[in-house]
């Protein structure tokens, strides 16, 4: 007795459905055809619990449906949430997730970059810090955060009214002398404009603000001397701070406690990425939120739908908004 296979074809699924293959393939492939046929597939698809072969579907298609993600890591909560809102709206999309954690290695970037196009991904979508990242001209990239090149698109927080609206919420909240602290990376990417926003929010508020702004490396002991430094009889000059992301406003906001410092009744601050407790819990801190899942469906949408490259804009700003988080007075 020959025994049965334990995959179904799309041939046993005609057949069961008393219908033509090509009608099956219709059905499968999302085309128009008549609802009483349709309908016969979808049970017929049901009965025999028959699954689409996506490796054969993308080698008539040529594509693999697949999509490489290039993201520094998932431990920290802004990547993590990033990353998971990028792998369902590709799974939305019919798509699987090949997930690169770079470690913020520009060399390892590139050998992703390398082993990616040769698995033949149908797109790459990628958080990187490599200055002379090196991409095929044929292979379809989204950048977040960072302008690579004019035929790349970059989807990105609105980073300058973030820093703006930081500056406004303090001086809302009755700050008067404030500072801006920031550590990060020496490339001109897209983050880099919270501060200029801040700088112009401060302007327009009449707020009087300091700065001290360290790079990737530096010993971040330096923050503390100099917030040492504005300390006089006992109290800090400044009333405000606003930090260039939530994990700085936490080291910072420790920092303070060992003065003596109360956060936030001696001092307020504002951080930058909407940092929750618990992934989807209260705020960590106050903070300006960044649109982690608008961010990764704009990603998924911009690289699936590239047709029409020249109508693609180079640079795609999502509007933040704040949220109080129990290190300012509202």
């Amino acid at each position: 007795m020959k025994k049965k296979s334990s995959s179904p074809t799309m041939k046993d699924v005609a057949a069961a459905a008393g219908v033509s293959l090509g009608t099956v393939s219709k059905v499968v492939n999302g085309a128009p055809v008549g609802e009483e046929y349709a309908k016969r597939v979808r049970d017929a698809i049901k009965k025999l619990d028959y699954h689409v072969n996506i490796y054969a579907q993308g080698l008539k298609a040529d594509r693999t449906y697949t999509v490489a993600v290039l993201i520094p890591n998932t431990a920290h909560p802004y990547f993590g949430a990033l990353t998971y809102y990028l792998n369902l709206a590709l799974l939305k999309q019919g798509y699987r997730m090949l997930l690169c954690c770079t470690g913020f290695d520009v060399n390892r970037e590139q050998e992703y970059i390398n082993m990616v196009q040769q698995n033949k991904v149908d797109g790459i979508i990628g958080l990187t810090y490599n200055p002379s990242l090196e991409i095929g001209e044929n292979t379809p990239f989204v950048s977040i955060d960072r302008i690579i090149a004019p035929n790349i698109p970059c989807v990105a927080s609105d980073n300058f009214a973030g820093g703006n609206l930081a500056a406004e919420k303090l001086a809302a909240l009755g700050c008067k002398n404030v500072c801006f602290l920031r550590i990060g990376s020496d490339l001109n990417n897209e983050p880099n404009k919270r501060r200029a926003g801040f700088q112009n929010g401060c302007a327009a508020a009449g707020l009087s603000y300091s700065e001290k702004i360290l790079h990737d490396g530096d010993d971040t002991a330096q923050f503390g001397a100099f917030l040492q430094e504005h300390v006089h009889n006992g109290k800090l000059d400044f009333d405000g701070i606003f930090c260039v992301t939530d994990g700085l406003l936490y080291d910072i906001r420790k920092l303070l406690c060992e003065m003596g410092m109360r956060i936030p009744q001696d001092v307020q601050m504002i951080g930058f990425d909407g940092i929750r407790d618990f992934f989807d819990k209260d705020y960590t801190c106050s903070t300006i939120v960044q649109p982690a899942e608008a961010i990764a469906q704009t990603c998924v949408s911009t690289l699936l739908n590239r047709s029409a490259e020249n109508s693609t804009p180079s640079l795609i700003c999502l509007p933040v908004s704040y949220a109080p988080g129990g290190t300012t007075r509202d």
